[in-house]
């Protein structure tokens, strides 16, 4: 019996050495340890495209401390400011280093500070106020538990006014006489132009433009201001013949509406195509019969100037944005397979996606967003 009682405490003295050497590979307890970040300690950013690779700021931090030496893995979270912090905010990762290192310094351009904001519904070209805070997580823990240790710092306040991601790529810009009837300035040689964009930033463009004239004219320009870079119709006429030169503006044949135009500036190229913009589908009044036009806001007031608008009552079903009646042309889920859309934010489509769903039956506010092709978006707004 001796023998049996003896054993026993060995073994639970054995069992206790193994998990005091435990490290965060077993998951360890729920903890919360202090980080103190020093800098910035706030401060006014305003954000834009053109400086998108440049340093917003220097985020400096001190070590957590788990009891143990490890690699630790820190991410910068947001929100805005009248909101609490979850573990699941929006989030960056900003370094991986060891616990044992005094303090650590990393410089936040103003893209991944941009990206960081708008994932915290931060609204494009507008101040607001957000929290920012670093935690860390030892490297290693295991990324499904629920209760790891993690290190948290404290919050810091700053204002910050992030950019349309848009603005990151090369444009073209279609000054002509439909602008001031389209929201932009006729002829415009201040930028005030619709503008097409390279999502690859290749010299390849493509896009949506409202010419809300009967007899639209235009050309396309590199620049905002005339400085010699515009290219009209390669034949003298107007007419389209696909090929860019100087000697006329570009007169589309088939009158006001919405156009899609691709260009390859280098090869002195284009293609020009009159489009409609409707919503179809089992969720929509109409069904797949026919579909529902979206209307062009013009508004400059609206948080929705110059997209595609319309309240509909929408049952939970599938959609697409139809673009001809003959399906050709459509938009709609980027993987190409059916998806939900989220409601509220902003959901990336495609041309020629997938069927989209609405997730939830009740009356929207559809807008369409395609001013550019590097970020075409819907969003379903709860009405």
């Amino acid at each position: 019996m001796k023998k049996i009682v003896l054993s026993l405490i060995l073994l639970a003295g054995t069992f206790s050495t193994i998990v005091s050497c435990s490290d965060e590979n077993l998951d360890p307890i729920a903890a919360s340890t202090a980080i103190n970040m020093t800098s910035p300690t706030g401060g006014t950013y305003v954000l834009t495209g053109v400086t998108a690779g440049t340093t917003a700021f220097t985020t400096s931090w001190t070590s957590a401390q788990f009891g143990y030496s490890a690699a630790v893995t820190y991410s910068l979270q947001a929100v805005k400011s009248t909101q609490s912090f979850e573990t699941t905010s929006p989030s960056i990762v900003i370094a991986s280093a060891n616990s044992d290192a005094a303090t650590n310094d990393k410089a936040i351009n103003q893209r991944d500070l941009n990206n960081l904001l708008l994932s915290a519904n931060g609204s494009i070209g507008t101040s607001g106020s957000f929290k920012l805070r670093i935690i860390g997580k030892p490297s290693t823990q295991l990324a499904g538990s629920t209760n790891g240790v993690i290190a948290i710092s404290n919050e810091v306040t700053i204002t910050a006014t992030p950019y349309d991601t848009f603005d990151e790529f090369s444009k073209l810009y279609l000054p002509g006489n439909y602008g001031g009837a389209s929201g932009f300035s006729d002829w415009s040689g201040s930028g005030n132009s619709a503008t097409i964009f390279s999502a690859g930033n290749d010299g390849k463009y493509e896009g949506f433009v409202w010419m809300n004239v009967a007899t639209p004219e235009f050309k396309f320009n590199s620049d905002p201001s005339w400085s010699g870079n515009d290219k009209g119709e390669n034949n003298g006429s107007g007419a389209f013949s696909g090929v860019l030169g100087t000697a006329s503006n570009i007169k589309p044949a088939d009158g006001a509406g919405t156009y899609f135009f691709t260009v390859n500036w280098s090869a002195m190229t284009y293609t020009m195509a009159k489009r409609q913009v409707a919503i179809i589908g089992a969720a929509t009044p109409n069904g797949w019969g026919s579909g529902t036009y979206l209307t062009f806001d013009t508004n400059p007031a609206s948080p929705y100037y110059k997209m595609y608008t319309m309240d509909l009552a929408l049952a939970a079903d599938n959609f697409l944005i139809r673009l001809s009646d003959d399906w050709s042309n459509k938009m709609g889920s980027l993987s190409g397979n059916l998806e939900t859309v989220t409601t509220g934010g902003q959901y990336k489509i495609k041309l020629n996606g997938g069927d989209m769903r609405v997730p939830t039956a009740g009356n929207y506010k559809v807008v369409l967003d395609i001013r550019n092709s590097a970020n075409y978006n819907l969003r379903l707004m709860p009405i």
